[in-house]
């Protein structure tokens, strides 16, 4: 599908949407702006292309600390189609200054002109049809100046659009994160020499009645599955609990849609496909009348592009900042790819359900890593009571998005996950400045600053991906003698008081 094209006349006009892989496959991505079609109901979007263009090795080297070697170019190339952009105006300004006298000398009569200026111009000796058809063929002329003018800032726009974020300096570069703590004790203190029994979640699930996999492959595929009985059950509480957490630490509740426009989710940094075109967000069938008329719909892969989509076109107030949201969402993850033994059950699922935080701070890195340092309390006061081990990483520079500056993820310890010694992500933290509210129009007004607008800053976190968690649960939570697994104390609130999941007769 191609995109109309547009008049720019000045180089810090909007820009269209940016997509962006999600997680762990963003990097590389070529998709550009215009590839997407950009509705006239969608966010106008504000980059800083001076930025760019005044800092282009700083650009070029942090897309290439983020494994972005495609759009490493882009910042010189930018500044390559700025000196084109600027040759076009120039030559275009000469043509629309002899066509603005070309058109004044049309609109006086002949003996109120000023013979100096027309002999200057060459315009003296000119009759009416000559300068009526002198001033058809300068129209035309500028009009494809502009044209080139407008091919080039599109691409311009594109280009700026598709660089990713700036590192931040507590970000490890390079391909390894950093452990920077830890979350309880490890269930087992000398795992070498202990004789107990590990299970898979998986295992555990059937001996159990927990979880229904194969029904979930007939009814919509393999990556789908029923939660049964407990199961089902202990998916509400943990949610619940997550809930209300985050609510005692003064984080406002909101029930977000789980469909979403394409280009919000564009502008939030996922797009439709990874690197390898493979895809990866869920898009709905649109009748084909309304193909072009109406904005594209997609299925949220997290609570995050609602609830940033929630204040696109929209100025807050500074005195209303932090605004922090805590929403629960099903979440629709394609992610087309190979699965193994370390993602087998639950771990890489289709659809589940997330409680997600999301808020808007100040646009200073001071207001958003009290925010981004609060959210990871949050995770890890929910991680630590549900009695899971888990460490603490600081995400490297490669396993960046493309909207974060910064990222922290909290791995809990599977025992029965045969991959990096048995950790697994359950919850991340990203800081994203203000790629995202730049995309989405949503801007503050700084009352100290003579009411200034500026671009607040964006900060996301996973309060609990239930799938994971409960996976985890059940696995640190198996005794193999008794064939049960043990609830965290927490959870027994919205578990009828059950304290352990046992053997039972199978329900028809």
């Amino acid at each position: 599908m191609t995109t109309p094209q547009l008049s720019f006349k000045c180089l810090q006009c909007h820009l269209r949407a940016i997509p962006r892989a999600p997680r762990r496959l963003y990097h590389a991505s070529a998709y550009l702006l215009a590839d997407l079609p950009r509705p006239t109901v969608a966010p106008k979007i504000s980059i800083d292309i001076k930025h760019i263009r005044q800092n282009a090795a700083l650009y070029e080297q942090n897309c290439l600390e983020r494994n972005y070697k495609t759009q490493s170019t882009y910042p010189a190339r930018i500044n390559a189609l700025l000196e084109q952009w600027h040759i076009h105006q120039r030559e275009a300004r000469g043509l629309r200054e002899r066509n603005n006298r070309l058109k004044l000398q049309l609109a006086i009569p002949t003996t109120l002109r000023d013979e100096d200026s027309d002999e200057a111009l060459g315009l003296k000796d000119m009759t009416k049809e000559q300068l009526i058809d002198e001033a058809r063929a300068l129209k035309e002329k500028i009009s494809s100046i502009e044209e080139k003018e407008s091919a080039v800032q599109s691409e311009i726009d594109s280009l700026a659009a598709a660089i990713p974020n700036l590192t931040s300096k507590e970000t490890p570069r390079g391909n390894e994160p950093k452990v920077v703590g830890y979350i309880n004790e490890h269930p087992e203190p000398d795992p070498s020499s202990s004789d107990r029994v590990w299970r898979s979640h998986v295992h555990i699930g059937s001996e159990l009645n927990l979880l229904d996999f194969a029904g979930a492959a007939t009814t919509s595929g393999w990556g789908w599955y029923f939660l049964l009985n407990e199961a089902a059950q202990l998916e509400q509480a943990l949610v619940q609990y997550a809930l209300s957490v985050a609510r005692k630490h003064g984080w406002g509740m909101a029930s977000p849609p789980s469909m979403v426009y394409s280009h919000i989710a564009a502008a939030c940094g996922f797009q439709p496909r990874d690197q390898n075109g493979e895809q990866q967000i869920y898009n709905i069938q649109q009748n084909p009348n309304d193909v072009g008329r109406k904005p594209e719909l997609s299925l949220a892969g997290t609570a995050e592009i609602p609830l940033a989509g929630m204040k696109a076109n929209t100025t807050l107030e500074e005195s209303d900042l932090p605004l922090k949201r805590v929403g629960v969402s099903r979440c629709f993850r394609a992610e087309a790819g190979a699965r193994g033994v370390d993602t087998k059950g639950l771990y890489r699922v289709h659809e589940f359900t997330k409680v997600e935080m999301f808020a808007w701070t100040m646009n200073s890195t001071e207001a958003s890593t009290a925010v981004f340092d609060e959210i990871l309390s949050i995770q890890t006061e929910i991680l630590q009571s549900l009695g899971l081990h888990c460490r603490i990483l600081e995400m490297s520079s490669t396993d960046l998005g493309a909207s974060a500056t910064r990222k922290r993820d909290i791995e809990a310890f599977f025992p029965a996950r045969p991959k990096d010694d048995g950790w697994g992500e359950v919850t991340s933290v990203s800081t994203c400045s203000d790629y995202q509210s730049r995309r989405l129009a949503t801007k503050v007004d700084v009352r100290n600053l003579g009411g200034k607008i500026a671009f607040p800053y964006t900060v996301n976190g996973t309060a609990l991906a239930v799938p994971r968690v409960l996976a985890a649960i059940l696995e640190n939570g198996w005794n193999e003698r008794n064939l049960e697994v043990k609830i965290p104390e927490v959870l027994w609130p919205w578990m009828d008081g059950m304290k352990v999941i046992k053997q039972k007769e199978r329900l028809r």
